[in-house]
């Protein structure tokens, strides 16, 4: 099991763009994106993120750590 960093909303947002998410809408301070054929998920805007929560909404976008932090370094 990889260990997940600790990200800002941001950091997080551009890995799933990577992806293909997309944001939609955004009510206070959480930002929902959206992907064809995937399930939708709101990522709350803070600076930091902890790693439960990150885990929390890869889950939700049914993709794995490993994979996710491939598409992290990518630009």
């Amino acid at each position: 099991m990889t260990k997940l960093p600790i990200l800002s909303a941001q950091e997080i947002i551009k890995g799933l763009q990577n992806i293909g998410y997309r944001e939609i809408r955004q009510r206070g301070s959480h930002i929902c994106l959206v992907c064809l054929n995937k399930k939708s998920v709101t990522v709350p805007n803070h600076k930091t993120i902890g790693r439960g929560l990150l885990r929390r909404i890869l889950r939700d976008a049914e993709i794995s750590p490993e994979k996710f932090q491939q598409f992290l370094k990518k630009k």
